[in-house]
């Protein structure tokens, strides 16, 4: 069976900035076997619309507008190279069961948990803290050498 990380949010972005222990790991192992989910995809895209709509309310700001705008189109380009994982009905019931737990860490990262579950992957995330109070996940921080 093909293991498959799944990079959460912060680690997607440090490898979007080639953080060089981060790059270095993942030139370790196949580019094929790593993933990101449908909610780290949602903040990606929440973080690029934020930034959108706070240079919407500035007129003077056109500049930093047509940046964000080519931020957001950049994101999804390289976004669409990774593999998705999505939200369906196998992860949602394995988030039932650790809302059911009552787990007490953000419900995004509590979903991103749940899909990495429903497939028995890898997940990699700094937020080893919070990602460590979900029973049978499994973890890696690839910040650390």
């Amino acid at each position: 069976m093909t293991v498959i990380w799944v990079l959460d949010t912060d680690h997607l972005s440090l490898f979007q900035r080639e953080h060089p222990i981060v790059k270095q790991r993942l030139n370790q192992i196949s580019f094929a076997n790593t993933a990101i989910t449908v909610v780290t995809l949602e903040e990606q895209m929440k973080g690029w619309l934020n930034v959108i709509n706070r240079y919407n309310e500035q007129s003077s700001q056109s500049e930093k507008l047509i940046l964000a705008y080519k931020g957001l189109r950049d994101g999804v380009e390289y976004l669409n190279k990774l593999k998705l994982l999505d939200f369906n009905l196998p992860a949602y019931d394995s988030y039932q069961e650790l809302i059911s737990q009552r787990i007490r860490i953000g419900t995004r990262d509590l979903r991103i948990a749940a899909i990495v579950l429903s497939i028995n992957s890898i997940l990699v995330t700094r937020h080893t803290k919070d990602f460590a109070k979900v029973p049978n996940l499994q973890i890696e921080d690839w910040t650390i050498s």
